[in-house]
């Protein structure tokens, strides 16, 4: 028995040694991560320190830069196959001359704060309910908001943003970037975003609210200027692509675009933060914003009628994209249909549309599988210029054509290669000749067509708006012409 009670009493003390052990761990610890947190603040308030008191140097005087128009064309009419031609088409592999090859935008990571925004729990605030196309997000904002800007000048707006640089702005800063990563948006959603938030709490089109998105946009990591005009605050940000149709500054080597209308006159601040990148205007996953679905639309090939589909889209991301700005880079405006047809199917058309679509190409051939495809996409939809719908070029994204009622060879081609990409799991490249976008695929087994040949690998031509031709049968007119050909990611 005494022996027992010995064995017990040596139990109780090792596991009391061990317990204050963990004790002891968890405070140092603890006390670790607190003096973490306390170099990551004191390193930030140095940085933004810096770059306040630059902010009080004198702000250049800069014209701004004519907007870049997009080249106008006279499109290619859509060509229908004659009745009694369909069915004996003949398909000739014949090379197709290329005299331009442009690549895929680079893809980087987006940008992140100087360092980690810490929680603040101290803060005296309130949660407000800010709405993005159609998406609540419910974002932490300090009661106690005592800034304003008291003179639109070099020591005013310092003296503001010196007010805002404190603790009791992280939580709201730390909010967005989560609604960021949570929702998936890309750098032109987040910027919608914040703009939303700011006017919130601010105001719309105050300079408050202004000021307030270029502190949480350099926060959050992203290459902003400020800029002035009389009494009129401006935000300006930089982005590798140069947007059409929207008038921009030049200033030390980066091109400048306003969040909102610019004048043709600004004093810009050459006040940088460490680690800023550009604004990307790709879309590489899908924004998760809130359902709004539209009707249902009935889609039907022509002379496959068993793929008959019924799909509906999000009104919200139509939404979204009806602000998306278009935009080429690399100095090449063919640049610009990549962004549309890299951008991925939203979730909800491929819950839909492509079990649907599957369930009618199982078992088939590659080739039977992307004549399908093709048929369904040149037969399915009424074709439309842009200049006689929208008084403009709009090229769309592969839910704005199943969701409007007109569509072009662009708008075509770009459903079609995100279609065969997804569904038959084959490489795509677009195929640009003036004034008309086709497409090819690059089959596993040999397929006759006219075709082009990259790193010998044969992409064989298809296109959505020779209206009943098949695969491997060039638009009449084009057999003659050189071709540009845009690569596509998988």
């Amino acid at each position: 028995m005494v022996r027992w009670l010995l064995i017990l009493c040596m139990a109780l003390v090792s596991h009391t040694c061990h317990a204050q052990n963990s004790n002891d761990d968890k405070e140092d610890f603890e006390a670790f991560r607190a003096g973490i947190h306390s170099d990551f603040n004191k390193f930030r308030e140095e940085i933004n320190s810096e770059f306040i008191e630059f902010l009080r140097n004198p702000w250049k005087e800069f014209e701004s830069e004519a907007p870049v128009t997009k080249p106008k064309q006279e499109p290619v009419p859509p060509v229908v196959v004659p009745q009694e031609d369909k069915g004996n088409m003949p398909v000739k592999s014949t090379p197709i001359e290329i005299d331009t090859i442009i690549k895929p935008s680079p893809i980087t990571p987006q940008p992140k704060p100087i360092e980690p925004i810490p929680e603040n729990s101290s803060a005296d605030e309130e949660s407000v309910p800010v709405s993005i196309f159609g998406t609540i997000c419910n974002i932490r904002f300090c009661k106690s908001q005592d800034y304003c800007i008291k003179q639109v000048s070099e020591n005013g707006i310092a003296d503001a943003l010196r007010i805002l640089a404190t603790e009791k702005y992280d939580n709201f800063i730390a909010d967005c970037l989560e609604h960021r990563d949570e929702l998936k948006l890309c750098d032109w959603a987040y910027i919608a975003l914040v703009k939303s938030a700011t006017e919130w709490v601010c105001g719309i089109g105050t300079n408050e609210s202004k000021l307030l998105i270029a502190y949480v946009l350099i926060q959050s990591g992203y290459k902003i200027r400020l800029a002035m005009n009389a009494d009129k605050l401006y935000v300006l940000f930089a982005s590798n692509h140069c947007i059409f149709d929207k008038p921009s500054y030049s200033v030390d080597g980066n091109i400048l675009y306003g969040i909102d209308e610019l004048p043709s006159n600004l004093r810009i601040s050459r006040a940088s933060f460490p680690k800023e990148q550009n604004v990307s205007l790709l879309i590489t996953q899908q924004p998760l914003f809130a359902k709004k679905m539209s009707e249902k639309r009935t889609i039907t090939s022509t002379k496959y009628p068993t793929i008959k589909v019924e799909t509906q889209s999000n009104k919200n991301l139509l939404d979204f994209y009806s602000t998306y700005p278009s935009s080429y880079y690399d100095g090449n405006y063919m640049t610009q249909w990549s962004q549309y047809a890299n951008a991925p199917m939203a979730t909800e058309i491929q819950n839909e549309l492509y079990p649907v679509l599957r369930k009618e190409l199982a078992g088939l051939s590659e080739y039977e599988c992307v004549s399908r495809i093709l048929n369904w996409v040149q037969t399915g939809f009424a074709y439309e210029y842009d200049e006689k719908v929208w008084g403009h070029d709009r090229t769309f994204f592969a839910e704005e054509t199943l969701f409007y009622p007109y569509c072009d060879c662009e708008d075509r081609s770009v459903l079609f290669t995100r279609l065969v990409r997804d569904l038959a799991r084959l490489d795509c490249i677009l195929i640009y000749y003036p004034g008309h976008l086709a497409a090819a695929v690059n089959f596993n087994s040999n397929v006759n067509g006219d075709y082009i040949l990259l790193n010998k690998k044969k992409f064989v031509v298809c296109d959505p708006t020779y209206i009943g031709a098949p695969v491997g049968v060039t638009m009449p007119d084009m057999n003659n012409s050189s071709a540009g050909v845009i690569l596509l990611s998988r």
